[in-house]
């Protein structure tokens, strides 16, 4: 067969809806300033679905020190990739700063954080190690747990009683093939708002050998005393191995960085292919980090600000009866249930009647039967738009129970 005859057949989970017109519920246009409240097809709505928890991404300072960036040092510089061409004092006073703020030995800069965290598993293991990893891992870990060609072993999401089973599985075939065991979770995880067990999966030390890897995507600049994330938050930090995180959420912009002791991270310089065959970081992204990052470290009320707002959102929607999950962190997922159908005509009445712009999660990302309207709090929401969104939520949940959005085709959904 025609391999591209196979595509046009198939068309995958999420193309197989593409009956749905492109641009409402697939690669939707928000326009205007980053902000609550911007424009979607020419109307105001407030938006929840960005994840500039800080703020940072308007916030006046970063907005002039990425302009005059991109003034001194254009998009080229430096040209190459960092192990050739492409290295400068900028990039290297980025990783001391972003090492010290998340309290490991030295840090290394990374171009993308998908890119950057799938090659890094593909440098730390051979076919001789074994993988030991969350079931709700991002994809751009399972991705890279994909390119092992060794042995590789999945627990249940959060559950320590099978991770030790998996632990148990891993030592017996490490003893044989002389290799080690990684293991991976995430310290936020993007869709229930969870936090990862990271104390629990650190106290497993006493029994088996392994080493921990965290990606900390949600929880850097959110968790924590200092906002250094989820080891921070549980008093664990110093037992993360290597703690990754990207700078497209609290920092909002483009990169990422894994941090941990020298030896490591000078091995990873050397053998993580994504970065070496790569062009470096352009400046005005550095520079722009830097910033960000000075922020982070000494306007602790724009986390104050962000909590407020996650609070009191979560109550909320807790005092209204919804379900949220076990969420401890900013991310709010509010759970219903409904078909695909019924998902589809709730998020575009909840957008065109409520001004309310939400992500919308089906299946088969969750099983059937469930609909995730998932929420994302920042630091620059009001109080007011708490309020306004409770009171939509309760309106759209009262039509979803009484059927409304079976019997209301506002946009035919294919099952």
């Amino acid at each position: 067969m025609d391999i591209f005859k196979k595509l046009l057949l198939d068309r995958g989970p999420l193309g197989r809806h593409q009956n749905i017109e492109e641009g409402y519920f697939m690669f939707p246009k928000l326009e205007g300033e980053i902000a609550p409240r911007m424009k979607f097809r020419g109307k105001e709505v407030l938006t929840w679905s960005l994840n500039n928890y800080l703020g940072l991404a308007n916030h006046p300072e970063v907005r002039e020190a990425d302009a005059q960036a991109a003034k001194d040092w254009g998009l080229g510089y430096p040209m190459g990739a960092r192990m050739m061409s492409g290295n400068t004092d900028y990039h290297e006073q980025l990783e001391r700063e972003l090492a010290d703020f998340v309290q490991k030995e030295t840090a290394m800069l990374l171009n993308y954080g998908y890119q950057g965290i799938c090659s890094i598993i593909d440098a730390i293991v051979d076919r001789k190690d074994v993988i030991v990893y969350d079931a709700e891992s991002h994809a751009s870990i399972v991705d890279g747990v994909r390119l092992h060609m060794g042995k590789r072993f999945v627990f249940p999401h959060n559950n320590m009683e099978n991770l030790e089973k998996q632990l148990d599985r891993a030592t017996r075939i490490t003893n044989e093939t002389g290799g080690g065991i990684l293991v991976i979770t995430e310290g936020v995880f993007g869709m229930s708002g969870n936090m990862g067990l990271l104390k629990e999966i650190v106290a497993l030390r006493s029994e088996y050998d392994f080493r921990l890897l965290v990606d900390d995507a949600h929880g850097f600049g959110t968790m924590g005393p200092t906002g250094a994330g989820v080891g921070e938050a549980q008093g664990v930090q110093a037992d993360i191995d290597l703690y990754f995180s990207t700078f497209a959420k609290s920092m909002a912009s483009i990169g990422a960085f894994v941090a941990g002791d020298k030896e490591i991270i000078d091995y990873l310089k050397y053998n993580t292919r994504s970065q070496i065959f790569a062009k470096s970081v352009p400046m005005p992204l550095v520079i722009g980090a830097l910033k960000r990052l000075e922020l982070l470290r000494t306007k602790p009320e724009l986390r104050d600000d962000l909590w407020k707002v996650v609070n009191a959102l979560q109550e909320g929607f807790r005092a209204n009866n919804f379900n949220i999950g076990t969420t401890n962190t900013p991310v709010t997922p509010v759970l219903l249930n409904g078909t695909v159908g019924e998902a589809a005509n709730l998020a575009m009445d909840l957008r065109e009647n409520y001004g309310i712009f939400c992500s919308v999660v089906i299946y088969p990302v969750v099983p059937k039967g469930t609909i995730i309207l998932r929420i994302i709090p920042t630091a620059v929401h009001t109080l007011d738009d708490v309020e306004q969104t409770i009171t939509a939520f309760n309106a759209i949940k009262k039509k979803l129970d009484d059927g409304y959005y079976k019997e209301q085709h506002l946009v035919e959904f294919s099952e």
